[in-house]
């Protein structure tokens, strides 16, 4: 099956080892049906998440990944690239590869605290290092309660450094009936921030 030429420009998507990782697999399968190309990096801990949470165990091998992550979601493998976390060659290591979008989703609280000390051990880390040195954007969509003073010093030093907070604290003016609901309304905040026009999301006083 050949895809049509994406019509957005590419985003990363990231997913850390907090938990709500249908957060990050619906954003995926949205922004496919956007025809958006996406550069995907699953932290170590991300894996043991959606292994708990969702029965979805991927292996190990990007490529491998790529293939089975697609078939769970119903996607074209096509419509994505998985990368290993010391892939060094990968696009999103690198400011000159021109990727002008990333998201976390969801971020782990340990994920927050390394990349608000400038880490950069991993290609998730230098990823968003890449997309803050670069002032590109960053959307951070973290998932924790309760929160510490440190965990909301950490927000609030990315936020001075460009970072787009977005927790995930869904509403419920729209009466969400099922959990996909719930998660669609996060999702669906996420888009609007990459500025998609994204005729799904449910909007106030419609």
């Amino acid at each position: 099956m050949s895809l049509p030429k994406p019509s957005a420009e590419p985003v990363i998507i990231a997913i850390t080892g907090a938990s709500g990782a249908a957060y990050g697999l619906r954003l995926i399968q949205k922004l496919v049906n956007l025809n958006t190309f996406q550069h995907i990096l699953l932290s170590d801990a991300a894996r043991v998440v959606l292994k708990q949470e969702l029965d979805l165990e991927l292996p190990d091998s990007p490529k491998a990944c790529n293939e089975k992550l697609a078939q769970h979601l119903g996607i074209p493998s096509q419509a994505m690239r998985c990368y290993g976390l010391t892939d060094w060659f990968s696009p999103t290591a690198s400011g000159s590869a021109g990727i002008k979008r990333m998201v976390v989703i969801p971020c782990s609280m340990g994920t927050l605290g390394r990349i608000a000390t400038g880490a950069s051990d991993n290609l998730i880390e230098r990823a968003v290092d890449v997309i803050l040195k670069e002032r590109r954007q960053l959307i951070l969509v973290p998932r924790e309660t309760p929160l510490s003073s440190i965990h909301l010093e950490n927000m609030l030093r990315l936020s001075h450094a460009g970072a787009q907070i977005l927790p995930a604290m869904p509403g419920f003016y729209h009466r969400p009936e099922t959990v996909d609901e719930v998660i669609d309304f996060i999702v669906e905040r996420v888009i609007d921030q990459l500025d998609f026009n994204n005729l799904e999301a449910k909007r106030w006083g419609k």
